[in-house]
Parts: structure tokens; C-alpha cells; sequence
């Protein structure tokens, strides 16, 4: 199985602070993985960091991706080669219809790999299609990014992105946080539809309740910006039971 994403002894600086002390992470072609840990582990800094988020410094360390060096990369190359991010926060952009939007980003991110760019019946033929299967109406893609939308409409307009833009790298950054249980279902059930043998996901949470849903190849508890041990899907329940006290211990 080859690696999609290779993160090698990474060390990221924000404001002089070290956050990532030398982490380490394989993702192969196909799997999920889930990242686990404690608030201020540096799990969203390592999802920041692989998107191109600016205001980070990588210090040491190097991330490949399809074997190419990620950080040589700006964010809306990265973007074209296959990664995406979905916010913890999704911002809301008023003015912009999230119909331009998503065209405006899919045209782009085609013309970047020399793709010929969407036609506008051909756009709107695929994003009713993609929107249909889950379940967003229409009169939501009149609105403007995120503008009024409650936390669900917010998860679901991520995955619509990753639907209609098809990445190989989906990072999904806390997709959980705000969501009560029903939206947290149709989000996940989603992101289940896009699971396949070329793409890869790597997912951020706190919590296991996110990951009855969107069930993982491979669990990592980071702690104190390392990634201190993984497992199967069952060391989630375990951290679920025991807390992340004895992984704090161990990082230190």
C-alpha cells in the first residue's frame, strides 16, 4: 500500500512557542485515520500546517505528499494537488453566493492541474447532483458562505466541497465540535460516501461519539505536540473510558 501523506520529524514554531516537537505520521492510500488528544496537543496546528495555514514556522521536518515536498507548496497548490481542509470554524464570506463560490474554487483548482474548466450547465448539472445526494437544498446554495447557517449546514457545505472538488486528503479539523446528534449523523454519513481506495482521511476529534460514524483504519493520541502511540479503531474507546492523563505523563 503506498503512503499518501508522510510527515517526518516535524517541528512547527507559532510566535517563537515550539508546538510540534519532531511528529511523525504515515497516512497509505485509502485509510482513515483518526488523531486523538487533549486540548493544546497540536492536533489542529499539524492540520493548519499541512493546508499552508499561514502564521506557522516549520522548524524541521518535512511533509511529502504523493512523495512531493508538501511545504515547498502555497496552500492553493496543495489545494490542487489533492488536499483539502474542513474547518473547526467554517468562515462565513457575505456578498459571495456559495453557488460562485464552490465554481469559482473547482474551475480554479482544475485550470491549476490544466484540467479544462466547467461550463455553467455542466457545473450546476454536477452540483445538484453531488448536493441531492446529501440532502442540502438548493435554496441553500443561493446563500451567501456560511452566512446564517447553523453548525450542521456549516459541516454539511464542507463536505459538498470535498464532494464536488475530490480530493486525495480530506482532513476534517473537529468536524464534531457544535453538532448535535442528527446533524452529526448526516454529516458523517457524507463523508462515509466519499471514502475510497485513492483517498485517504485524517480525522480530528476529541471524542469517540464522531467516530461510531466515521469508523477508523488507525487511532493516534498525540500529547505535547508528538504523537506518543497508535492503535486500531479500539484505542479510541479506551482513551474514551481512561482519559488522556497517562499519555500527558508519558509526552513530558
Amino acid at each position: 500500500m503506498a503512503a499518501l501523506l508522510e510527515v517526518k520529524d516535524l517541528q512547527v514554531s507559532v510566535a517563537d512557542r515550539e508546538i510540534l516537537h519532531g511528529l511523525t505520521l504515515t497516512v497509505n492510500e485509502g485509510e482513515v485515520h483518526a488523531i486523538m488528544g487533549p486540548n493544546g496537543s497540536g492536533k489542529s496546528t499539524l492540520s493548519h500546517v499541512i493546508a499552508g495555514k499561514p502564521g506557522y514556522e516549520v522548524t524541521g521536518g518535512q511533509i511529502l505528499f504523493k512523495g512531493e515536498d508538501l511545504l515547498e507548496m502555497e496552500p492553493n497548490e496543495r489545494a490542487a494537488k489533492g488536499v483539502f481542509l474542513a474547518f473547526q470554524y467554517p468562515v462565513e464570506i457575505p456578498g459571495v453566493a456559495t453557488m460562485n463560490f464552490l465554481r469559482t474554487a473547482l474551475n480554479a483548482q482544475r485550470k491549476a492541474r490544466g484540467e479544462d474548466e466547467l461550463s455553467t450547465p455542466d457545473f450546476l448539472k454536477r452540483v445538484r447532483e453531488v448536493s441531492g445526494s446529501l440532502g442540502i437544498p438548493q435554496e441553500m446554495l443561493k446563500r451567501g458562505v456560511n452566512v446564517g447557517f447553523s453548525g450542521g449546514e456549516k459541516k454539511r457545505n464542507e463536505v459538498l466541497q470535498m464532494a464536488l472538488f475530490q480530493p486525495s486528503l480530506c482532513i476534517l479539523d473537529e468536524m464534531d465540535s457544535g453538532l448535535d446528534i442528527d446533524a452529526l449523523r448526516i454529516a458523517s454519513e457524507g463523508v462515509n460516501a466519499l471514502r475510497a481506495p485513492n483517498r485517504s482521511m485524517v480525522v480530528i476529534t476529541h471524542y469517540q461519539r464522531l467516530l461510531d460514524y466515521i469508523v477508523p483504519d488507525v487511532v493516534h493520541v498525540m500529547s505535547k505536540g508528538k504523537v506518543v502511540r497508535s492503535g486500531g479503531k479500539e484505542l479510541a474507546l479506551e482513551l474514551e473510558a481512561n482519559g488522556y492523563a497517562q499519555y500527558q505523563e508519558a509526552a513530558a
